[in-house]
């Protein structure tokens, strides 16, 4: 694998910041290099947030936004109303994940890119069922992975056991798991 860009679009709250920290770990786990970095501007549930991800098997010294990305997850289905920022620089060949009830060819027609591949997941649902809460973050690196296939289930299983206090272990896993197990790519 050469170099594999992730840009995350979220909301404060549905723990952006923690799918990607999740995804570099998992990553290093797997034996590449990888970064997570933030961008967020007031630090309140509800406001914008933008992550992203670089691995590669190589160091990286670049530090800067990934513009052009490989893969774009958007956690938040309410963003899809203004779908132009989202797909943004996404490589041709790319994925778009995206949490909604919508099917693949739905969320298409919003994008109107057929050099993408499209894989959806009603992450918001799953967290529901199994958190009782709308974080999806976890459902959302699970999608991505089943839709990439750039890491296993184990490495990121492993990057939640180093993250989250025990009791958070075994519902996040489940959430990866069935994510994985129920995100359609088209």
């Amino acid at each position: 694998m050469s170099r594999f860009e992730i840009r995350w679009h979220g909301r404060g709250g549905q723990g952006i910041v923690t799918a990607a920290d999740l995804t570099a770990t998992a990553a290093i786990k797997s034996g590449f290099y990888a970064q997570s970095i933030p961008t967020f501007g007031t630090e309140r549930r509800g406001s914008p947030v933008i992550a992203y991800n670089r691995i590669d098997r190589q160091q990286i010294f670049e530090r800067s936004p990934v513009v052009e990305p490989d893969a774009v997850v958007v956690a938040d289905p309410h963003l899809l109303v203004n779908p132009k920022p989202l797909g943004a620089g996404l490589k041709s060949g790319g994925y778009l994940i995206v949490n909604t009830a919508k099917s693949a060819g739905e969320v298409r027609e919003i994008f109107k890119r057929s050099d993408i591949k499209i894989a959806v997941v009603n992450a918001t649902k799953l967290s529901m069922d199994i958190l009782k809460a709308p974080i999806v973050n976890t459902a959302m690196v699970g999608a991505l992975i089943a839709a990439t296939h750039i890491l296993t289930l184990e490495s990121v299983a492993e990057a939640v056991k180093d993250r989250f206090p025990s009791r958070l272990v075994e519902p996040n896993v489940q959430l990866i798991k069935q994510a994985y197990e129920f995100v359609k790519v088209e």
